[in-house]
Order: structure tokens, then sequence, then C-alpha cells
């Protein structure tokens, strides 16, 4: 069975060292990015089954690095899952228009973001 990869982009460091334990221990690849930029450059290479995605990052946001992966040939079905501070109605419905598949807003669970990742996978 092959190994099941995620890619996490997001500038907060204890963001990103918690979900990137909780998914290496549940056998994921895992691509960390730390903008937008880096996850660009990663998805050059790599195709991850799904993509955390936070919004306000430095140099290239979750929106620009949104629109690149849906105009993408290679890149336009995997599943983007924003996970951002940006909780108004405005801000999560920009989001669906853009064509993130789920929207988590911070703080967060754990056990959400794995569940809300476990049915996008079996959908």
């Amino acid at each position: 069975m092959n190994r099941k990869k995620i890619l996490i982009v997001d500038d907060e460091p204890n963001i990103v060292m918690s979900l990137e334990y909780t998914f290496k221990k549940k056998d994921f690849d895992v691509y960390i990015a730390r903008d937008g930029e880096e996850a660009i450059e990663i998805l050059k290479s790599k195709i991850p089954d799904v993509i955390l995605l936070d919004i306000m990052m430095p140099n290239v946001d979750g929106y620009q690095t949104l629109q690149y992966i849906r105009e993408n040939s290679t890149t336009k079905n995997i599943k983007v899952i924003f996970l951002t501070a940006k909780n108004k109605a405005l801000d999560i419905e920009k989001g669906f228009t853009m064509g993130v598949d789920k929207y988590i807003t911070k703080p967060f669970s754990i056990k959400k973001i794995v569940a809300e990742i476990n049915e996008l996978m079996t959908s």
C-alpha cells in the first residue's frame, strides 16, 4: 500500500511541528513549506494527497498558493484544506469560491484535522 503524502504549509513553527509529528505517527510522508513560495517549489516535484494550507503567510499567501494549485494541471485535483485564523464568513466564502475542499479555523483540534483528512481521502 502506498503511503499517504501530506504537504503542510504554515509559517508558525509550533503548528508545523505538532502537525508533522501527528502525521508521521500516522505513517504519512510529510513535506513542509514555510510559505506559498516554498509550497509551489515542492509541488513541482512532489504530488501530495492533501495539503494543509495557511492563508496569512509572508511572500506568497494561501490564496495565491491555492490559485496556483487549481490552475496547474498536475496539482488541480489535490485535496486542499485551509487551516487559518481567518474566521469571518467572507473569508470562508472566498476560500470555497477559490476551490478549497475544507476550511478549518485556528485554534484547531488535531483530532478534527485528522478526521477531516480521512474523510477527504475516502471521498
